[in-house]
Protein backbone atom coordinates (compact mmCIF):
# COMPACT_ATOMS: atom_id res chain seq x y z
CA UNK A 1 0.00 0.00 0.00
CA UNK A 2 1.12 3.62 -0.94
CA UNK A 3 2.67 5.32 2.44
CA UNK A 4 0.46 8.28 0.84
CA UNK A 5 -2.94 6.50 0.46
CA UNK A 6 -5.63 8.26 2.74
CA UNK A 7 -7.02 5.09 3.82
CA UNK A 8 -5.52 5.08 6.92
CA UNK A 9 -7.14 8.56 7.91
CA UNK A 10 -10.23 8.14 6.01
CA UNK A 11 -11.73 4.60 7.79
CA UNK A 12 -11.29 5.64 11.85
CA UNK A 13 -12.70 8.77 10.50
CA UNK A 14 -15.41 6.96 9.15
CA UNK A 15 -15.75 4.38 11.97
CA UNK A 16 -15.72 7.14 14.29
CA UNK A 17 -18.52 9.01 12.60
CA UNK A 18 -21.12 6.31 12.16
CA UNK A 19 -20.14 5.11 15.86
CA UNK A 20 -21.39 8.99 17.05
CA UNK A 21 -24.63 8.44 14.63
CA UNK A 22 -25.26 4.66 16.11
CA UNK A 23 -24.62 5.87 19.81
CA UNK A 24 -27.30 9.22 18.73
CA UNK A 25 -29.37 6.95 17.66
CA UNK A 26 -29.25 4.74 20.70
CA UNK A 27 -29.77 7.45 23.33
CA UNK A 28 -33.19 8.59 21.47
CA UNK A 29 -34.03 4.75 21.85
CA UNK A 30 -32.92 5.03 25.54
CA UNK A 31 -34.95 8.27 25.61
CA UNK A 32 -38.22 7.08 24.24
CA UNK A 33 -37.97 4.02 26.32
CA UNK A 34 -37.48 6.18 29.58
CA UNK A 35 -40.83 8.31 28.43
CA UNK A 36 -42.64 4.96 27.83
CA UNK A 37 -41.60 3.55 31.38
CA UNK A 38 -41.61 7.27 33.08
CA UNK A 39 -45.37 7.95 32.58
CA UNK A 40 -48.25 6.27 34.30
CA UNK A 41 -50.54 4.34 33.16
CA UNK A 42 -54.08 6.41 32.86
CA UNK A 43 -57.68 5.31 32.79
CA UNK A 44 -59.74 7.20 30.04
CA UNK A 45 -61.88 9.06 33.31
CA UNK A 46 -58.62 10.58 34.71
CA UNK A 47 -56.58 11.89 31.58
CA UNK A 48 -56.13 16.00 31.47
CA UNK A 49 -53.69 18.10 29.25
CA UNK A 50 -50.79 16.79 28.78
CA UNK A 51 -48.43 13.46 27.48
CA UNK A 52 -50.53 10.81 28.74
CA UNK A 53 -50.35 6.91 28.22
CA UNK A 54 -53.02 4.42 28.29
CA UNK A 55 -54.64 1.07 27.33
CA UNK A 56 -57.85 0.30 26.19
CA UNK A 57 -59.70 -1.83 23.09
CA UNK A 58 -60.63 0.18 20.03
CA UNK A 59 -64.35 1.18 19.52
CA UNK A 60 -65.93 3.18 16.76
CA UNK A 61 -69.39 4.26 15.86
CA UNK A 62 -69.25 3.01 12.15
CA UNK A 63 -65.87 1.61 11.68
CA UNK A 64 -64.08 1.15 8.32
CA UNK A 65 -63.48 -2.09 6.25
CA UNK A 66 -60.64 -2.56 4.87
CA UNK A 67 -59.09 -3.29 1.22
CA UNK A 68 -57.99 -6.60 1.43
CA UNK A 69 -59.38 -8.62 4.25
CA UNK A 70 -62.26 -7.14 4.45
CA UNK A 71 -61.75 -6.43 8.36
CA UNK A 72 -64.03 -3.55 10.68
CA UNK A 73 -61.27 -1.30 12.09
CA UNK A 74 -60.54 2.09 13.17
CA UNK A 75 -57.36 1.61 10.31
CA UNK A 76 -55.84 -0.37 7.65
CA UNK A 77 -52.55 0.20 5.40
CA UNK A 78 -52.07 -1.95 2.01
CA UNK A 79 -50.04 -2.64 -0.51
CA UNK A 80 -49.54 -4.76 -3.91
CA UNK A 81 -46.02 -5.54 -5.15
CA UNK A 82 -45.34 -7.34 -8.64
CA UNK A 83 -41.96 -9.71 -8.97
CA UNK A 84 -39.77 -8.83 -11.44
CA UNK A 85 -36.64 -10.77 -12.89
CA UNK A 86 -33.81 -10.35 -15.78
CA UNK A 87 -30.59 -11.21 -16.66
CA UNK A 88 -27.83 -8.76 -17.20
CA UNK A 89 -24.65 -9.25 -19.34
CA UNK A 90 -21.63 -7.17 -18.57
CA UNK A 91 -18.42 -6.93 -20.11
CA UNK A 92 -15.53 -6.53 -17.76
CA UNK A 93 -11.90 -5.39 -18.72
CA UNK A 94 -9.17 -6.42 -16.78
CA UNK A 95 -5.58 -4.18 -15.97
CA UNK A 96 -4.38 -6.21 -19.12
CA UNK A 97 -6.92 -5.38 -21.30
CA UNK A 98 -8.29 -8.70 -21.36
CA UNK A 99 -12.50 -8.47 -21.72
CA UNK A 100 -14.71 -11.04 -20.06
CA UNK A 101 -18.49 -11.70 -20.34
CA UNK A 102 -20.50 -12.06 -17.51
CA UNK A 103 -24.21 -12.63 -16.96
CA UNK A 104 -25.91 -12.17 -13.87
CA UNK A 105 -29.35 -12.35 -12.53
CA UNK A 106 -31.41 -9.71 -11.04
CA UNK A 107 -34.43 -10.00 -9.45
CA UNK A 108 -36.71 -7.68 -6.65
CA UNK A 109 -40.22 -6.45 -6.09
CA UNK A 110 -41.86 -3.59 -7.22
CA UNK A 111 -45.28 -1.59 -5.44
CA UNK A 112 -47.77 -1.72 -7.70
CA UNK A 113 -50.90 0.17 -5.55
CA UNK A 114 -51.23 0.63 -2.12
CA UNK A 115 -53.62 2.56 0.45
CA UNK A 116 -55.53 3.10 3.63
CA UNK A 117 -57.58 4.94 5.98
CA UNK A 118 -58.40 5.67 9.34
CA UNK A 119 -60.83 7.29 11.27
CA UNK A 120 -60.62 8.86 14.73
CA UNK A 121 -62.31 6.00 17.04
CA UNK A 122 -63.08 6.09 20.81
CA UNK A 123 -59.63 3.95 22.87
CA UNK A 124 -62.22 2.57 26.24
CA UNK A 125 -61.12 0.84 28.77
CA UNK A 126 -63.29 -0.36 32.03
CA UNK A 127 -63.71 3.30 33.09
CA UNK A 128 -65.02 4.93 30.04
CA UNK A 129 -63.64 5.76 26.75
CA UNK A 130 -61.82 8.93 25.01
CA UNK A 131 -61.53 10.09 21.84
CA UNK A 132 -58.27 9.44 19.80
CA UNK A 133 -57.27 11.07 16.47
CA UNK A 134 -54.64 9.24 14.93
CA UNK A 135 -53.75 12.05 12.20
CA UNK A 136 -50.24 12.37 12.83
CA UNK A 137 -49.09 9.13 15.17
CA UNK A 138 -47.24 6.32 14.47
CA UNK A 139 -49.14 3.67 13.86
CA UNK A 140 -48.30 0.11 15.37
CA UNK A 141 -50.56 -2.13 13.48
CA UNK A 142 -51.50 -5.78 13.31
CA UNK A 143 -51.02 -7.87 9.96
CA UNK A 144 -54.62 -8.81 8.96
CA UNK A 145 -53.37 -10.26 5.00
CA UNK A 146 -50.41 -11.43 3.72
CA UNK A 147 -50.86 -13.62 0.46
CA UNK A 148 -48.90 -14.12 -2.49
CA UNK A 149 -51.03 -15.78 -6.27
CA UNK A 150 -49.97 -15.67 -9.82
CA UNK A 151 -52.39 -14.35 -12.62
CA UNK A 152 -54.84 -17.44 -12.55
CA UNK A 153 -55.79 -16.43 -9.28
CA UNK A 154 -58.99 -14.15 -9.07
CA UNK A 155 -57.06 -12.37 -6.49
CA UNK A 156 -54.51 -11.37 -8.89
CA UNK A 157 -56.49 -8.89 -10.96
CA UNK A 158 -59.80 -8.83 -8.55
CA UNK A 159 -57.31 -6.21 -6.04
CA UNK A 160 -54.32 -5.54 -8.15
CA UNK A 161 -54.07 -3.35 -11.41
CA UNK A 162 -54.54 -4.70 -15.07
CA UNK A 163 -50.88 -3.84 -16.36
CA UNK A 164 -47.55 -5.32 -15.05
CA UNK A 165 -44.27 -4.12 -14.59
CA UNK A 166 -41.17 -4.50 -17.11
CA UNK A 167 -39.48 -7.85 -16.85
CA UNK A 168 -42.83 -9.60 -14.28
CA UNK A 169 -42.77 -13.15 -13.50
CA UNK A 170 -47.07 -12.61 -12.81
CA UNK A 171 -46.46 -12.94 -9.15
CA UNK A 172 -47.96 -10.45 -6.75
CA UNK A 173 -47.59 -10.48 -3.08
CA UNK A 174 -51.04 -8.90 -1.04
CA UNK A 175 -50.18 -7.16 2.35
CA UNK A 176 -52.22 -5.30 4.54
CA UNK A 177 -51.59 -4.78 8.31
CA UNK A 178 -54.92 -2.83 10.34
CA UNK A 179 -56.41 -2.27 14.21
CA UNK A 180 -59.03 -4.30 14.21
CA UNK A 181 -62.15 -3.03 15.57
CA UNK A 182 -62.18 -4.26 19.73
CA UNK A 183 -58.50 -4.65 19.15
CA UNK A 184 -56.29 -4.24 22.41
CA UNK A 185 -54.21 -0.75 21.95
CA UNK A 186 -51.41 0.54 23.58
CA UNK A 187 -51.53 4.69 23.25
CA UNK A 188 -48.79 7.41 24.39
CA UNK A 189 -49.79 10.83 23.17
CA UNK A 190 -50.73 14.65 23.95
CA UNK A 191 -54.23 14.97 25.84
CA UNK A 192 -56.14 18.54 25.00
CA UNK A 193 -59.52 19.38 25.73
CA UNK A 194 -62.25 18.75 23.11
CA UNK A 195 -64.27 21.36 21.69
CA UNK A 196 -67.69 19.53 21.89
CA UNK A 197 -67.73 18.31 25.21
CA UNK A 198 -66.03 18.83 28.52
CA UNK A 199 -63.89 15.55 28.10
CA UNK A 200 -60.20 15.02 26.96
CA UNK A 201 -59.31 13.84 23.54
CA UNK A 202 -56.05 12.50 22.14
CA UNK A 203 -54.18 14.03 19.10
CA UNK A 204 -51.02 14.96 18.08
CA UNK A 205 -49.12 17.64 19.33
CA UNK A 206 -45.46 18.86 17.98
CA UNK A 207 -44.17 20.21 21.31
CA UNK A 208 -44.35 16.13 21.81
CA UNK A 209 -41.79 14.06 21.50
CA UNK A 210 -43.84 10.79 20.76
CA UNK A 211 -47.35 9.87 19.65
CA UNK A 212 -47.20 6.12 19.39
CA UNK A 213 -50.82 3.98 18.91
CA UNK A 214 -49.79 0.29 18.78
CA UNK A 215 -51.22 -3.19 18.85
CA UNK A 216 -48.01 -4.01 20.88
CA UNK A 217 -48.26 -4.21 24.68
CA UNK A 218 -46.24 -1.35 27.24
CA UNK A 219 -43.75 -4.52 27.76
CA UNK A 220 -42.90 -5.18 23.97
CA UNK A 221 -42.48 -1.35 23.04
CA UNK A 222 -40.45 -0.83 26.00
CA UNK A 223 -38.49 -3.81 25.09
CA UNK A 224 -38.12 -3.06 21.54
CA UNK A 225 -36.76 0.68 22.95
CA UNK A 226 -34.07 -1.11 25.16
CA UNK A 227 -32.75 -2.94 21.89
CA UNK A 228 -32.42 0.18 20.51
CA UNK A 229 -31.11 1.75 23.44
CA UNK A 230 -27.57 -1.33 24.16
CA UNK A 231 -27.42 -2.72 20.63
CA UNK A 232 -27.01 0.65 19.00
CA UNK A 233 -24.36 1.55 21.53
CA UNK A 234 -22.49 -1.78 20.83
CA UNK A 235 -22.42 -1.75 17.32
CA UNK A 236 -21.05 1.94 17.39
CA UNK A 237 -18.30 0.94 19.41
CA UNK A 238 -17.73 -1.91 17.68
CA UNK A 239 -17.08 0.61 14.79
CA UNK A 240 -15.41 2.63 16.62
CA UNK A 241 -12.46 0.27 17.66
CA UNK A 242 -13.27 -1.81 13.71
CA UNK A 243 -12.73 1.68 12.19
CA UNK A 244 -9.00 1.65 13.60
CA UNK A 245 -8.22 -2.04 12.97
CA UNK A 246 -8.79 -2.07 9.85
CA UNK A 247 -7.48 1.76 9.09
CA UNK A 248 -3.81 0.18 10.71
CA UNK A 249 -4.29 -2.86 8.73
CA UNK A 250 -4.50 -0.49 5.49
CA UNK A 251 -1.27 1.26 5.83
CA UNK A 252 2.27 0.23 5.02
CA UNK A 253 3.99 0.97 8.06
CA UNK A 254 3.68 -1.67 11.16
CA UNK A 255 4.23 -0.44 14.41
CA UNK A 256 4.38 -2.86 17.44
CA UNK A 257 1.12 -4.63 18.55
CA UNK A 258 1.22 -3.43 21.72
CA UNK A 259 0.63 0.06 20.40
CA UNK A 260 -1.80 -0.90 18.42
CA UNK A 261 -3.51 -2.60 21.21
CA UNK A 262 -3.14 0.86 23.55
CA UNK A 263 -4.43 2.66 20.70
CA UNK A 264 -8.03 0.71 20.16
CA UNK A 265 -7.89 0.30 24.04
CA UNK A 266 -7.47 4.00 24.47
CA UNK A 267 -10.44 4.02 21.40
CA UNK A 268 -12.82 2.13 23.35
CA UNK A 269 -12.29 4.22 26.49
CA UNK A 270 -12.97 7.20 24.94
CA UNK A 271 -16.55 5.88 23.38
CA UNK A 272 -17.38 4.06 26.40
CA UNK A 273 -17.24 7.35 28.29
CA UNK A 274 -18.92 9.16 25.63
CA UNK A 275 -22.04 6.81 25.85
CA UNK A 276 -21.96 6.60 29.98
CA UNK A 277 -22.09 10.94 29.75
CA UNK A 278 -24.98 10.25 27.18
CA UNK A 279 -26.75 7.78 29.39
CA UNK A 280 -26.39 10.21 32.45
CA UNK A 281 -27.70 13.19 30.51
CA UNK A 282 -30.69 11.57 29.18
CA UNK A 283 -31.52 9.73 33.10
CA UNK A 284 -31.19 13.24 34.40
CA UNK A 285 -32.84 14.99 31.38
CA UNK A 286 -35.52 12.59 31.78
CA UNK A 287 -36.11 13.39 35.69
CA UNK A 288 -36.42 17.29 34.76
CA UNK A 289 -39.06 16.43 32.32
CA UNK A 290 -41.03 14.34 34.42
CA UNK A 291 -41.12 16.93 36.95
CA UNK A 292 -42.06 19.99 34.76
CA UNK A 293 -45.08 17.52 33.79
CA UNK A 294 -45.76 17.65 37.29
CA UNK A 295 -45.98 21.25 37.56
CA UNK A 296 -47.60 21.23 34.36
CA UNK A 297 -50.49 19.20 35.81
CA UNK A 298 -50.44 21.13 38.79
CA UNK A 299 -50.77 24.23 36.76
CA UNK A 300 -53.73 22.64 34.98
CA UNK A 301 -55.63 22.51 38.69
CA UNK A 302 -54.75 25.77 39.45
CA UNK A 303 -56.08 27.37 36.27
CA UNK A 304 -59.59 25.09 36.71
CA UNK A 305 -59.51 26.30 40.38
CA UNK A 306 -59.24 30.39 39.42
CA UNK A 307 -62.11 29.58 36.89
CA UNK A 308 -64.34 28.26 39.77
CA UNK A 309 -63.52 30.91 42.08
CA UNK A 310 -64.87 33.51 39.50
CA UNK A 311 -68.08 31.59 38.64
CA UNK A 312 -68.93 31.35 42.78
CA UNK A 313 -69.60 35.23 43.45
CA UNK A 314 -71.95 35.07 40.36
CA UNK A 315 -73.98 32.43 42.09
CA UNK A 316 -73.89 33.80 45.26
CA UNK A 317 -75.73 37.10 43.72
CA UNK A 318 -78.41 34.47 41.76
CA UNK A 319 -78.79 33.24 45.12
CA UNK A 320 -78.81 36.43 47.04
CA UNK A 321 -82.46 36.03 47.99
CA UNK A 322 -81.68 32.86 50.27
CA UNK A 323 -79.16 34.15 53.08
CA UNK A 324 -78.27 31.04 54.90
CA UNK A 325 -76.89 29.68 51.88
CA UNK A 326 -75.52 32.75 50.81
CA UNK A 327 -73.73 32.99 53.67
CA UNK A 328 -72.43 29.03 53.04
CA UNK A 329 -71.38 29.75 49.53
CA UNK A 330 -69.46 33.51 50.63
CA UNK A 331 -67.50 30.96 53.10
CA UNK A 332 -66.48 28.71 50.07
CA UNK A 333 -65.08 31.60 48.22
CA UNK A 334 -62.76 32.64 50.92
CA UNK A 335 -61.76 29.29 51.30
CA UNK A 336 -61.08 29.16 47.36
CA UNK A 337 -59.43 32.65 47.26
CA UNK A 338 -57.49 31.39 50.70
CA UNK A 339 -56.30 28.66 48.75
CA UNK A 340 -55.05 30.63 45.81
CA UNK A 341 -53.26 32.92 48.40
CA UNK A 342 -51.27 30.63 50.29
CA UNK A 343 -50.64 27.53 47.47
CA UNK A 344 -47.25 28.46 46.03
CA UNK A 345 -47.16 26.96 41.81
CA UNK A 346 -46.17 23.83 41.58
CA UNK A 347 -47.46 22.63 45.03
CA UNK A 348 -50.26 20.85 45.78
CA UNK A 349 -52.12 22.33 48.73
CA UNK A 350 -55.43 22.52 50.01
CA UNK A 351 -58.52 21.56 48.01
CA UNK A 352 -61.34 22.84 49.20
CA UNK A 353 -64.90 20.51 48.76
CA UNK A 354 -66.95 20.70 45.74
CA UNK A 355 -69.08 23.60 45.26
CA UNK A 356 -71.76 21.64 42.84
CA UNK A 357 -73.50 19.73 45.87
CA UNK A 358 -74.21 22.94 47.64
CA UNK A 359 -75.85 24.30 44.64
CA UNK A 360 -77.89 21.42 43.98
CA UNK A 361 -78.99 21.78 47.24
CA UNK A 362 -80.24 25.78 47.17
CA UNK A 363 -81.91 24.31 43.97
CA UNK A 364 -83.97 21.87 45.27
CA UNK A 365 -84.90 23.92 48.09
CA UNK A 366 -85.84 26.98 46.22
CA UNK A 367 -87.76 25.41 43.07
CA UNK A 368 -88.07 28.70 41.61
CA UNK A 369 -84.54 29.27 40.78
CA UNK A 370 -84.55 26.32 38.30
CA UNK A 371 -86.72 28.71 36.19
CA UNK A 372 -83.93 31.06 36.44
CA UNK A 373 -82.15 31.08 33.17
CA UNK A 374 -78.84 33.19 34.47
CA UNK A 375 -78.38 30.33 37.59
CA UNK A 376 -78.74 27.33 35.54
CA UNK A 377 -75.96 28.74 33.45
CA UNK A 378 -73.75 29.51 35.69
CA UNK A 379 -74.99 26.29 37.29
CA UNK A 380 -74.01 24.40 34.78
CA UNK A 381 -70.46 25.99 33.96
CA UNK A 382 -69.96 25.45 37.83
CA UNK A 383 -70.63 21.78 37.27
CA UNK A 384 -68.59 21.82 33.69
CA UNK A 385 -65.49 22.91 35.83
CA UNK A 386 -65.59 21.14 38.52
CA UNK A 387 -65.29 17.86 36.55
CA UNK A 388 -61.70 19.75 34.39
CA UNK A 389 -60.98 19.50 38.29
CA UNK A 390 -61.77 16.56 39.15
CA UNK A 391 -59.63 15.71 36.07
CA UNK A 392 -57.32 17.39 36.55
CA UNK A 393 -56.59 16.49 39.77
CA UNK A 394 -56.74 12.82 39.16
CA UNK A 395 -53.85 13.24 36.40
CA UNK A 396 -51.81 15.67 38.66
CA UNK A 397 -51.58 12.99 41.50
CA UNK A 398 -51.12 10.48 38.29
CA UNK A 399 -47.82 11.64 37.75
CA UNK A 400 -46.80 12.87 40.85
CA UNK A 401 -46.82 9.97 42.31
CA UNK A 402 -44.74 8.27 39.53
CA UNK A 403 -42.16 10.92 39.82
CA UNK A 404 -41.79 10.51 43.48
CA UNK A 405 -41.44 7.04 42.78
CA UNK A 406 -38.51 7.81 40.26
CA UNK A 407 -36.79 9.70 42.73
CA UNK A 408 -36.27 6.44 44.83
CA UNK A 409 -35.36 4.03 42.42
CA UNK A 410 -32.00 3.23 41.07
CA UNK A 411 -30.35 4.41 39.02
CA UNK A 412 -32.42 7.77 39.04
CA UNK A 413 -32.01 8.61 42.78
CA UNK A 414 -28.10 8.95 42.23
CA UNK A 415 -28.95 12.00 39.25
CA UNK A 416 -31.83 13.51 41.64
CA UNK A 417 -29.35 14.09 44.68
CA UNK A 418 -27.12 15.77 42.29
CA UNK A 419 -29.99 17.74 40.92
CA UNK A 420 -31.48 18.09 44.07
CA UNK A 421 -34.87 17.08 43.02
CA UNK A 422 -37.69 17.08 45.76
CA UNK A 423 -40.61 14.71 45.88
CA UNK A 424 -43.98 16.61 44.95
CA UNK A 425 -47.47 16.32 47.85
CA UNK A 426 -50.35 14.99 46.21
CA UNK A 427 -53.98 16.18 46.62
CA UNK A 428 -55.84 14.50 48.89
CA UNK A 429 -59.77 15.86 48.36
CA UNK A 430 -62.44 13.54 46.71
CA UNK A 431 -65.41 15.17 46.65
CA UNK A 432 -65.35 16.13 42.79
CA UNK A 433 -67.30 14.37 40.17
CA UNK A 434 -66.46 13.19 37.12
CA UNK A 435 -69.03 12.50 34.81
CA UNK A 436 -68.88 9.64 32.06
CA UNK A 437 -68.79 10.82 28.10
CA UNK A 438 -71.69 8.71 26.46
CA UNK A 439 -70.86 6.86 23.13
CA UNK A 440 -72.87 4.16 21.44
CA UNK A 441 -70.37 1.62 19.78
CA UNK A 442 -70.51 -0.74 16.96
CA UNK A 443 -70.99 -4.23 18.15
Amino acid sequence: MNNDSPLPIIIPALGILFALVALLFGLRAGKRRRLVDNLPTSKTTGVFIGLVELMGTAEVEQPLVSYLAGTRCVHYQWKVEEHWSRTVTETHTDSQGKSETRTRREEGWTTVASGGDAVPFYLKDDCGAILVRPAGAKLEAQSTFNETCGRSDPLYYAKGPATSVANSDHRRRFTEDAIPLHAPLFVVGHAREREDVVAPEIAADKQEPLFLISTRTEKQVSRGFMLGSWLLPLLGLVLAVGGFVVGSMAGSERRPQAEDTARFAAVGAAFLLAWFVGWFWMVYNSLIDLRQRVRQAWSNVDVQLKRRHDFIPALVSAVSGMRDYERTVQAEVTALRTQLEVTPPGQAGPDPAAVVPLIRAVAEAYPQLKANESFLNLQRQLSDTEQRIALARSYFNDIATFYNTRLQVVPDRFAARLGRLQPQALMAAADFERAPVEVAFAG
